[in-house]
């Protein structure tokens, strides 16, 4: 797969829906939402923000399913049969391709987002990389079925699994990228420094590129302290509005996002670091106010 060049990407799905919204989001999975006419067209709705975003900033528009949970565990939490969740992974892809045509965009990437067996903020759960594509291969199967341009892995804790989604994805036939989250001290929540963990799964299985999502800038900026040429793998961020960690946005009951001004701020300190930059969304606690700030779009995007 090319690199990618300016792309945007949304913010913080499941957060937007659910403080802003007042969505029910069981288990944090917003895939349910895809078999519903109402579910669709609330999720239509949100897209649009990030494709006006797009549309004023010229760039590129990367559309992500909101299948961060659709995968066997949280599915079967949910009450999904295996066949289900297979037909639910496509819709999203299939959903997100029938949008194609309402955006006056250059070009729209359609993308199935993977989330972490375990629970992202609680790295409990440890796989080696032969299980972890064993369990991930059904998702990125459907994705590929449906016609997907990419998947991407995102609040990655383990350099195990990442390996495995990418063997897995690259045994299907579709492009992949590996989006790792850190702690307030730059550290993935395996301890792994971000540096090892990219050197350590390019060894292994490269991805197509990487991300990192799931963290405020500050934390990003202590990961990127390590110097070497794997910066020059990261081509995206998603970072969350809050500075708070994982823990403390664990226990949190009202939703922090920040001042979008400052998320763009500190973001931008980011960017010498950073020189295949080209992705840019945000995530926990972002919405549309907040993308369109990172792209210092003239008209932030109201919520």
């Amino acid at each position: 797969m090319e690199r990618l060049r300016r792309v945007v990407t949304d913010g913080g799905l499941e957060t937007d829906l659910i403080y802003h919204h007042g969505v029910d989001l069981p288990y944090f999975a917003a895939f349910p939402l895809v078999e519903t006419v109402e579910g669709r067209e609330l999720l239509t709705a949100y897209y649009d923000d990030y494709a006006a975003i797009a549309e004023w900033a010229g760039a590129s528009l990367m559309l992500e399913s909101p299948t961060w949970r659709a995968s066997g565990d949280w599915g079967a939490l949910l009450g999904y049969s295996a066949a289900a969740l297979a037909r639910a992974n496509e819709a999203a892809i299939t959903m997100l391709a029938g949008l194609r045509d309402r955006y006056a965009v250059p070009e729209i990437l359609i993308g199935g987002s993977i989330g972490p067996r375990g629970d992202g903020y609680r790295p409990d759960y440890v796989a080696n990389p032969d299980a972890a594509a064993d369990y991930h291969r059904p998702q990125l199967e459907a994705f590929a079925r449906a016609g997907a341009d990419l998947a991407t892995a995102y609040t990655m804790t383990h350099v195990e699994e990442a390996i495995g989604i990418v063997r897995a994805a690259r045994d299907t036939g579709i492009p992949v990228a590996i989006s790792f989250t850190v702690e307030t001290d730059g550290r993935l929540p395996s301890g792994d420094l971000l540096g090892h963990a990219i050197s350590a799964v390019d060894a292994a299985a490269p991805p197509d590129h990487y991300l990192i999502n799931c963290a405020h800038p500050t934390h990003v900026e202590a990961a990127l302290a390590e110097p070497g040429p794997w910066r020059d793998r990261i081509e995206g961020l998603r970072c969350n509005a809050s500075t708070k960690s994982h823990a403390e946005l664990d226990e949190a009951t009202e939703l922090d996002d920040g001042d979008p001004a400052q998320l763009a701020s500190d973001q931008d300190r980011l960017r010498p670091q950073l020189p295949n930059l080209s992705i840019i969304g945000g995530c926990c606690g972002t919405d549309a106010r907040h993308v369109a700030s990172l792209w210092h779009a003239a008209r932030p995007t109201p919520v």
